[in-house]
Formats: structure tokens, C-alpha cells, sequence
């Protein structure tokens, strides 16, 4: 199998443009979240908490009702920004990275829309 990779650029509608913000906010919100319960877990009670926990953490949060808007953007770009941070962990844990820093706002924002042809 052969992997190639392209690079675009597109100009959304302003309909769009809110949906990926709101989405790439809600990312950048769950991975705040989940490096926190990581940090914290750790740091008061010595426990390392896996990607599992850190999903159904994900379950528990959108059931909150000041995390409802959560339901309103789809849950894959939520379970990748997860999957990221236990990168991030993984990484940190080999010696390859430091520890995972937390996301601000004006980081800039990209997304990666993976698509597997066979």
C-alpha cells in the first residue's frame, strides 16, 4: 500500500467556518480537560489514567449540562484530540517529547481529515 499525502488549502462559507470553530473549540476543550484529569490523577494520587478512561470521561462530560454544545459537533475530531493527547503521553513517557502542554486559542488551527483508498 502506498501513502501519499496533500496539502489544500479551501475558503469556507461563513456557515462552514463557524461549524470548524466551533468544532476545533470543542477539540482544543476536551483535550484541556482530559490533560488536567491526567495531571491531576497523577499528582494527588499517583495514578496514570489511560486513553479508555480519558473516553469515557468524554461520555461523562457530554452528558453535563454546561457541556451539552459538545453533542452539537460530531464525536470524531473529539476522539482524535484524544487520541492525540495519549500520543502526547506516550511520547512524553519514552523519553521523545516533553509533557503535554495545555492549548490556548490563538495557537492557530489545522485539522487532519485522514482517508484510507484501497
Amino acid at each position: 500500500m502506498v501513502e501519499k499525502a496533500y496539502k489544500f488549502r479551501f475558503y469556507p462559507t461563513p456557515e462552514q467556518e463557524n461549524l470548524l470553530r466551533r468544532t476545533l473549540g470543542c477539540v482544543r476543550l476536551i483535550y484541556n480537560k482530559a490533560l488536567a484529569a491526567r495531571t491531576q490523577a497523577w499528582y494527588e494520587k499517583k495514578e496514570q489514567v489511560s486513553y479508555k478512561q480519558t473516553s469515557t470521561m468524554l461520555t461523562n462530560w457530554k452528558k453535563q449540562e454546561d457541556l451539552d454544545f459538545l453533542d452539537r459537533v460530531s464525536s470524531v475530531p473529539l476522539q482524535q484530540g484524544l487520541r492525540h493527547l495519549q500520543t502526547a503521553f506516550t511520547n512524553f513517557f519514552s523519553g521523545r517529547a516533553k509533557y503535554p502542554n495545555f492549548k490556548k486559542k490563538r495557537m492557530g488551527w489545522q485539522c487532519r481529515i485522514y482517508k484510507v483508498c484501497i
